[in-house]
């Protein structure tokens, strides 16, 4: 399946006029250096409109439709959080209420500075978020170690009920998560085995409820399995072999209690497909940073949807029956120059929609034609 992209870009915004709004937007996302390109950035609420995150110098942009299926979106909307680095995990609930989670530095003039993981829920689409709550750092008071822990990656259980995992400076695994009830329980975490993890933990969940965690080490992944909320972190049996790009992993669910995880390799810049029992699948489509990765019928058919930015700069799209990676996959060139990763999601009239940011800092999207296929309408610049 080969989709097929739409090439000319339009303007569109808020219609009570945008040229005003821009004289006072705020500033525009950096382009990604040291830090890795934030996914999933793009989500649907509980009124079926979509809002795009992106996290920037001291706090997080926030585009929103201003009705169902588009074309209009307000924003940027500047959602303050001082020190927050420009990063982020984003996670849905079952509800359509948003967590934001992200690493907040502050620095000192004794030392090393402050660090923290901060937390954030947006419970209706384009209202303010609730304050931004710190969690702490598994490291306690040592600064000097909390200035080198990992990213965080969250994901919701069945319940609701956040889990967040990172690397920490001594090279293993912490985690932390919330009771049914919300309230946050102390930091814990694994010990990889004599094995020092490397990258940045990616966590991901079945639709029955387990949760899948992979970290890179040295020529291997490790992988942890939490089968219920309350479970302790297992280590999984069957592991993948290979050397990933950082910041690169992601997972889709694709059947069943099953999922796909996703990474780009770090030699050759491909993209890579495993479930466990099989060795990773060769997908091509050489680029940069995570994938946008979505899972949904396109004709009939179970489809993987993935989006990636290519070595050229552009957003690159392509699809494929879901779990049919022998098949092969055709990566399809489309709109202009991008920063970051893409990312997708479907809208509210159920059409696959492409978004991504230009070098400009501007939001761009293209929506799923109302014809047979994947074919894209033309881009717009929000």
């Amino acid at each position: 399946m080969t989709p097929r992209s739409g090439r000319t870009s339009e303007e569109s915004g808020d219609t009570e006029g945008n040229a005003a709004e821009a004289a006072q937007a705020p500033p525009t996302p950096p382009p990604y250096t040291s830090l890795p390109p934030t996914t999933g950035w793009l989500l649907r609420g509980k009124d079926g409109r979509l809002t795009a995150y992106a996290p920037t110098a001291d706090g997080v942009l926030r585009w929103t439709e201003t009705r169902v299926g588009g074309p209009h979106w307000s924003g940027p909307d500047l959602l303050a959080a001082r020190g927050l680095l420009p990063y982020l995990s984003v996670a849905r609930s079952a509800e359509g209420y948003v967590h934001l989670l992200g690493l907040r530095k502050r620095p000192r003039a004794d030392g090393p500075g402050d660090t923290d993981l901060v937390h954030a829920i947006q419970f209706q689409t384009g209202r303010p978020l609730r304050d931004w709550q710190s969690l702490g750092n598994p490291h306690g008071k040592d600064r000097e170690k909390g200035e080198r822990i990992g990213l965080p990656s969250a994901v919701l259980d069945t319940t609701g009920s956040v889990h967040l995992f990172l690397r920490n400076a001594n090279g293993g695994l912490s985690a932390k998560n919330q009771s049914p009830t919300g309230r946050w329980q102390p930091w814990g975490g694994a010990d990889p085995d004599g094995t020092t993890l490397t990258g940045e933990a990616a966590a991901a969940v079945t639709d029955g409820g387990r949760i899948e965690l992979l970290v890179p080490a040295p020529g291997t992944m490790v992988r942890w399995i939490r089968e219920k909320p309350d479970a302790k972190l297992e280590r999984a049996e069957d592991e993948p072999a290979g050397a990933v790009a950082p910041g690169t992993i992601g997972a889709e669910r694709t059947a069943g209690d099953r999922l796909t995880h996703f990474w780009r390799d770090a030699e050759d810049g491909t993209v890579r497909a495993w479930r466990p029992g099989a060795e990773p699948s060769r997908l091509g489509g050489r680029g940069t940073g995570p994938l946008g990765v979505l899972r949904t019928p396109v004709d009939g058919l179970d489809c993987t949807i993935l989006a990636q930015r290519g070595t050229d700069g552009h957003p690159h799209i392509a699809a494929y029956p879901t779990e049919t990676e022998e098949a092969g996959l055709n990566w399809t060139r489309t709109g202009e120059h991008c920063v970051g990763a893409p990312a997708l999601a479907l809208d509210g009239e159920g059409r696959v929609v492409l978004a991504a940011l230009g070098e400009d800092g501007t939001l761009r999207v293209a929506r799923q034609k109302e014809e047979p296929g994947l074919a894209l309408e033309a881009w717009t610049r929000i």
